[in-house]
């Protein structure tokens, strides 16, 4: 037996939105159960940048679903599943194996089929905001990427392969360790690099005609500018387009892109601004585990509580990332046992 949607669909979609509970300290974020008379499971959907929506679905239906989408006005859409199937009726499937890219313009009717149970990752955008992310030096959308923006015209629908790369950043999305705007930073790298790697193929050609570029003396103090706010904002970093904004966004005056931002800062320090702000905050959480041991009689934050502090939900995180760094975990630190890894 096949699900077919009914007209009260909507309606307990609706529903089940309204008395689904919210986390009040994730202001970017909704969740929504699935309404309990289709199955189980949730959909999540986080706005990492403006415009910029990632979707979280992990659910379970009673039994396969088959729907019709009548021609609409289709956004940008970046897709991969983790586990189940989904295809046209043209034979376009995205499943392991496959992702999407559905580019923005008019969808044509189709029909879609959805396997039982699904847990998948998507994007949606407008297309213009390509030229936000990937954008030629006349700030406009780069030819091999023009056509996933139709306006008025058909869209494209594509399934390319996946590969390792790009299971692994939609799996690190799902299971995201962070919470706060640790958590959105997080998810906009995410985001970005999940994208970067589905369009790199289209992309390559440009990359290989693209010579080098130096940054300029004053990109390069604005980047700096940008550590040293994340260096005085562990505990509550700005998101990355917010850090962007702050040392100087691009604007009628001229100012630092946000690409330029991300790629300036991995050709000064080695690494990405989230990365960079991991580290300094295991750093900053192996001088407070210390400090801990070292106050006798006095106050000490615990384990936990340094990993809450970090905006760590899950302990068990904060374990991984602090062993990684230091090649003990953070209680070996409490109790100072010394570092037997530096990285």
């Amino acid at each position: 037996m096949t699900i077919t949607p009914t007209p009260e669909w909507d309606e307990w979609w609706t529903e089940a939105a309204k008395n689904s509970p919210q986390n009040l300290s994730e202001p970017f974020e909704s969740y929504c159960q699935m309404p309990k008379q289709l199955g189980k499971g949730y959909v999540r959907d986080i706005e990492v940048y403006p415009q910029v929506w990632l979707g979280i679905e992990n659910y379970e239906f009673y039994d396969d679903v088959l729907y019709q989408d009548c021609d609409c006005d289709h956004p940008l859409q970046f897709a991969v599943c983790l586990s189940g199937t989904a295809r046209d009726e043209f034979g376009g499937q995205i499943k392991e194996g496959y992702t999407l890219i559905s580019g923005g313009g008019i969808q044509p009717k189709m029909t879609f089929w959805h396997s039982q149970s699904e847990v998948s990752v998507g994007i949606v955008m407008p297309p213009e905001l390509l030229a936000t992310f990937f954008q030629t030096v006349d700030e406009e959308i780069p030819p091999q990427l023009r056509f996933l923006a139709k306006g008025n015209d058909w869209q494209t629908l594509l399934y390319p392969k996946t590969t390792i790369a790009i299971q692994t950043v939609a799996q690190q999305i799902v299971n995201c360790p962070y919470q706060g705007m640790t958590k959105r930073l997080y998810l906009q790298a995410k985001v970005l690099e999940l994208m970067a790697l589905q369009l790199a193929p289209f992309l390559a050609e440009q990359d290989g005609l693209q010579p080098s570029t130096r940054l300029r003396n004053t990109t390069i103090a604005r980047i700096h500018h940008a550590r040293e706010i994340l260096l005085s904002h562990l505990e509550n970093p700005p998101s990355i387009l917010e850090l962007a904004q702050i040392v100087g966004v691009s604007d009628a005056c001229g100012g630092l892109r946000l690409r330029t931002l991300l790629r300036g800062f991995r050709e000064l320090f080695g690494t990405t601004v989230f990365g960079y702000l991991v580290n300094k905050r295991m750093e900053l959480a192996e001088q407070w585990l210390r400090q801990g041991h070292a106050c006798d009689g006095q106050y000490q934050r615990t384990v936990a509580e340094v990993a809450i502090s970090l905006s760590y939900s899950n302990p068990a995180h904060f374990a991984t990332a602090f062993k990684r760094k230091f090649g003990i975990t953070p209680s070996e630190c409490f109790l100072g046992k010394k570092s037997v890894l530096r990285r």
